[in-house]
């Protein structure tokens, strides 16, 4: 099931079987380091948590393996050999939102 024509900018959908099993393997494996992480963290003292644990960095983590699985897909078996190109430039536009809002508190708003 190869993806046809041009890719649309938040659209999702899976290149081939192989990209659905992978995809669906991370985002489980995100789900359950989500709520291992949140059990460990909140048995500890509030401010000894597991930086690496919490919700908002496993989130970006998740955000990168999805995104590269993806782009490496498209790479290795989409119709269209450049659309892993699209992917890659979200993934580095979206980061650079992040990075943007985490370091500014969210423009000066926090």
């Amino acid at each position: 099931m190869a993806e046809s024509g041009k890719k649309k900018f938040f659209s999702y959908n899976h290149i081939n079987d192989k990209h659905k099993k992978v995809d669906w393997t991370i985002r489980i494996g995100f789900l359950v380091t989500l709520l291992t992480g949140y059990v460990i963290n909140m048995k500890r003292y509030p401010m000894e948590f597991i930086w690496y644990l919490e919700p908002a960095v496993l989130l970006i983590v998740f955000i990168v393996l999805s995104e590269t699985a993806r782009a490496f897909m498209e790479w290795k078996y989409a119709e269209n050999r450049k659309a892993y190109l699209v992917t890659i430039f979200h993934l580095a536009f979206v980061l650079f939102l992040l990075f943007i809002v985490i370091k500014t508190d969210f423009f000066w708003m926090l």
